[in-house]
């Protein structure tokens, strides 16, 4: 049976060790060495220094191709459990009723990346209340179920989302425009 090693392509030319840039074309060429096959990506400059000329003729030659080098996009995921786990944290600590849809959300999500753990269900008052742990602090999150309807899931979401965003940013009080419009009394007036 053959076994495949499959062998990325390079983000660095493999003759001068400089990073490939975006959009820049390169050259693979591809060598049967004792029962495997290694795969070389050289940059343009090598290519045309070293190896444009006889490349086919050196021992082990299999193969030759040239490609676009595409520089992979930043790896995003769209939940970072680091953020959602802070700011769960967050919304508990501030133990604020409007939260408590979003924290429900939130703790679910981390649930199931298996950043936190259901330890017990508890019936207090009509409501249920999920007790996680954090497997690697043993810390526990005790979360108020709010009983969701489907026709709310949306409006929680985009308000998880928000907060994911833009984290829990308390605006500051602005001075109302009545306040302002008055003029200030001058010693003149009586």
């Amino acid at each position: 049976m053959t076994e495949w090693n499959i062998q990325s392509r390079a983000r660095a030319c493999q003759a001068c060790e400089r990073s490939f840039a975006d959009k820049e074309h390169y050259h693979t060429l591809l060598f049967d060495e004792r029962a495997e096959l290694r795969r070389l990506d050289i940059c343009q400059a090598c290519w045309e220094k070293s190896y444009s000329d006889g490349a086919r003729d050196r021992k082990g030659f299999v193969s030759y191709w040239q490609g676009i080098f595409e520089a992979p996009p930043a790896r995003q995921e769209t939940i970072q459990k680091d953020t959602a786990e802070s700011l769960l944290r967050k919304l508990i600590e501030l133990n604020d009723p409007q939260y408590i849809p979003a924290g429900y959300i939130l703790a679910v999500m981390l649930e199931r990346k298996r950043a936190l753990k259901v330890k017990e269900q508890i019936v207090r008052e009509g409501r249920r209340i999920f007790v996680y742990e954090q497997p690697g602090t043993g810390d526990l999150f005790t979360v108020i179920d709010p009983d969701l309807q489907l026709n709310q899931l949306e409006d929680v979401q985009r308000d998880v989302a928000r907060l994911l965003e833009h984290g829990l940013t308390i605006p500051e009080e602005t001075p109302s425009p009545a306040a302002d419009s008055q003029p200030e009394p001058t010693p003149d007036q009586p």
